[in-house]
């Protein structure tokens, strides 16, 4: 399997199907830091950044907009002092896709490139 890192978004339809249960436990090796929970009936990825203060935590959340914007695929943010929650699932499916993995993927690339704890 290419690494999630080198993929790039495709535009997702409603009846674009969702990444299967095999295809998610694949998936989750490249993104071992990521959770799936299920809100509203729907899976999302979800992973809590830690960073040493606001400044950091808004830094990254930018940082991560500005990957969606080009992705043209786009999380739900959280941000606090110290601390940033991404939440990536494919509204248009309402659930998970291969996208929401590779930006998870992507995501976890930024981070590693900031400053964090």
């Amino acid at each position: 399997m290419p690494s999630l890192t080198d993929l790039k978004c495709i535009p997702c339809r409603g009846d674009t199907p969702p990444a299967t249960l095999e295809e998610r436990s694949l998936y989750l090796l490249q993104t071992p830091d990521w959770t799936i929970v299920e809100i509203e009936q729907t899976p999302r990825l979800e992973r809590n950044f830690k960073f040493k203060n606001f400044a950091q935590a808004l830094a990254f959340t930018n940082q991560v907009g500005e990957l969606a914007e080009a992705e043209r695929h786009h999380p739900l943010l959280q941000t606090e002092w110290g601390r940033v929650k991404v939440s990536w699932w494919t509204h248009a499916i309402k659930g998970l896709h291969q996208n929401d993995f590779i930006m998870a993927a992507k995501t976890d690339v930024l981070y590693s490139q900031a400053a964090p704890v």
